[in-house]
């Protein structure tokens, strides 16, 4: 009667842990795969979200440093220090294709990089060590006790495999001309844009803005404002796939700027 008892219950635990068929296991598998696709997928996502966000605020931080970097030299130009000892025409004297007292410059080409434009003013070093603290392209002033005109000439460098340049400045303190240094990257194309006043009144207001193409001789001294368009790689769809990213800004030329008295 016991040996009954116990062959029956050796067969109830036998029938309990037989475990999964073949197709249980199968479906599992399955499901465990689902699940494990819709992880890998959340963390692609999530990478590359986070990647394209990075991409966006590099760009966003090339726009504002090669703008700042335009504007704190362009809105500069023509600047001379005590003028009851300085004119435009000694600050600034006639060189290469500058007239005297001439203090921007710029050239037009046909293809990208379409433009470059060349900014001079006149800096003062006083006090010695101090200087006044206008900047020149490189990110340095003048500390050297004596006046000195900085001739900063903005152009793009060569482009790399993707097509992007870089933003150069070449820098002449009327001594020594330093090597073009490259300012900022993932541009595609520099266009400029003069604001002139060519109607006769008694201001300086812009009323026609012309490509260094259409520039007059004459035109080059009556510039009051400079519109500066940067046109940038897509960080996002880079190469023939993106369309590029446009950043521009008008910005006023100190000399110019202003109610004439």
């Amino acid at each position: 009667m016991n040996s009954k008892i116990h062959l029956a219950a050796a067969r109830v635990t036998a029938h309990r842990q037989r475990g999964l068929t073949l197709i249980e296991l199968s479906v599992t598998m399955v499901i465990a795969l689902f699940l494990l696709a819709g992880v890998l997928m959340m963390v692609q996502n999530t990478r590359t979200t986070y990647s394209n966000q990075t991409q966006l605020a590099q760009l966003q931080d090339n726009e504002r440093l090669a703008m700042t970097i335009l504007t704190d030299v362009i809105q500069s130009a023509g600047y001379f220090p005590d003028p009851t000892t300085n004119d435009a025409a000694s600050a600034l004297p006639g060189a290469g294709s500058f007239a005297a007292g001439q203090a921007i410059l710029g050239a037009q080409s046909g293809s990208a990089p379409e433009d470059t434009i060349t900014v001079r003013y006149m800096t003062s070093g006083l006090p010695a060590g101090v200087g006044d603290g206008i900047l020149n392209c490189l990110g340095s002033s003048n500390t050297t006790g004596a006046n000195v005109t900085y001739t900063n000439a903005f152009s793009l460098g060569a482009a790399d495999a993707s097509g992007n340049r870089s933003l150069e400045c070449t820098l002449s303190d009327g001594t020594t001309t330093s090597a073009a240094t490259p300012l900022v990257g993932g541009i595609q194309d520099m266009q400029i844009y003069y604001g002139v006043k060519r109607t006769a009144s008694n201001d300086n207001n812009v009323d026609t803005y012309l490509r260094a193409g259409d520039m007059a001789t004459a035109d080059w001294a009556k510039i009051s404002a400079i519109r500066v368009i940067l046109i940038f790689s897509n960080p996002v769809a880079p190469g023939s796939t993106g369309t590029p990213i446009q950043f521009e800004r008008v910005i006023a030329v100190m000399n110019r700027a202003g109610v004439m008295t």
